[in-house]
């Protein structure tokens, strides 16, 4: 199952069309391919999948979301956490 967990945008090349996102601490780059130009700004928080930017998202929505997340989270031992946060790279499409 994958799980998309809202991520922070906190930086936009527009050249190459990608945002580096936080998520939960960790950060990465997503593609804005899919995004119409503009409408991702920096600080607003989005949902990815396989490494694109699918959707802009609410921040009390995201924000309540990474709550949630976090209790579960703080129920893993440490190496499970990380395989927690990074595996959403590795989701199978489908």
């Amino acid at each position: 199952m994958c799980l998309s967990i809202p991520s922070k945008v906190t930086k936009i090349d527009c050249e190459t069309n990608v945002a580096t996102v936080d998520t939960m601490g960790v950060s990465r780059e997503a593609s804005l391919d899919l995004m119409a130009e503009d409408e991702v700004k920096v600080g607003d928080y989005v949902l990815l999948h396989i490494g694109f930017i699918m959707e802009k998202i609410d921040e009390q929505y995201a924000l309540e979301s990474l709550e949630t997340y976090q209790e579960i989270i703080d129920k893993l031992d440490e190496e499970d956490r990380q395989k927690a946060i990074l595996e959403g790279d590795n989701c199978p499409n489908g």
